[in-house]
């Protein structure tokens, strides 16, 4: 007949787990509170009893598991980098470049928007001052990953470019869509939704001219600036069909 289990070992085993888990759910509401926090006051003018009121806390509870401010930046700036990956990096890496320019737009801005309006201490961590070098240099890595992707995928819309203007573009894009995404979540319901609209519509009518210069023939010249931007009747005709700001 087989032995009975040990109850009281198991109850032993069991314990370090309950706690473990205890653990967790105490350390992702620290970093919860503290996100919200970094949000409302910025990154410099957080403190650690600020974060332990909004997590209903003791600032003792938390130096049981964070011993300064940094360290819940570090842990949380690793957390949202990870999440960033395997999302809006997964959906970067798997993106079709053979899509119309509108639509593959769609595939990379909707992702990235949406991380970060569900994420807004992402921004705060990631561009902020006086932030943490270990956050930094993780960004910068990530950054120029994404960086070097992007002129991958223009490098499929603009095959004759060379690489400084690939770089150029590929700059330009991210300042752009930078500047966009502070305006974006610095305001909510419909305006913010306008704000999206105007992004989108901003980087097509900033890549759209660069495309079709591109496809043209060898032997035709380039239309005249004005009618490659729209600045004339005849160049807001030839855009208004396919613009994402026109549907």
């Amino acid at each position: 007949m087989p032995e009975a289990p040990d109850t009281e070992e198991q109850a032993r085993s069991a314990q370090p787990r309950r706690r473990q888990a205890r653990g967790e759910r105490r350390i992702a509401q620290l970093l919860e509170a503290a996100a919200g926090v970094f949000c409302r006051n910025g990154y410099t003018a957080a403190s650690t009893n600020a974060i332990a009121r909004e997590a209903g806390v003791s600032p003792g509870t938390l130096y049981q598991f964070f011993p300064n401010k940094e360290a819940i930046a570090v842990e949380l700036g690793g957390r949202l980098m990870q999440r960033w990956r395997e999302t809006h990096g997964a959906a970067l890496d798997a993106l079709d470049p053979s899509l119309p320019l509108d639509r593959l737009l769609d595939s990379v801005l909707d992702p990235l928007i949406e991380f970060n309006c569900e994420n807004p201490a992402f921004a705060v961590l990631m561009h902020g001052s006086e932030i943490p070098g270990r956050i930094t240099e993780e960004h910068d890595a990530v950054h120029s990953a994404l960086l070097e992707r992007v002129e991958e995928i223009l490098g499929d819309f603009l095959p004759s470019a060379g690489p400084a203007q690939l770089s150029r573009v590929a700059n330009m894009t991210f300042c752009v869509v930078k500047a966009g995404l502070e305006l974006i979540l610095a305001h909510e319901g419909a305006e913010q939704d306008a704000y999206k609209a105007e992004l989108k519509a901003m980087v097509y009518r900033y890549l759209r001219p660069l495309v079709d210069t591109a496809a043209l023939p060898e032997d035709k010249p380039i239309p005249p600036r004005g009618i490659m931007w729209g600045n004339g009747r005849r160049g807001e005709a030839r855009h208004r069909h396919d613009s994402p700001g026109a549907r």
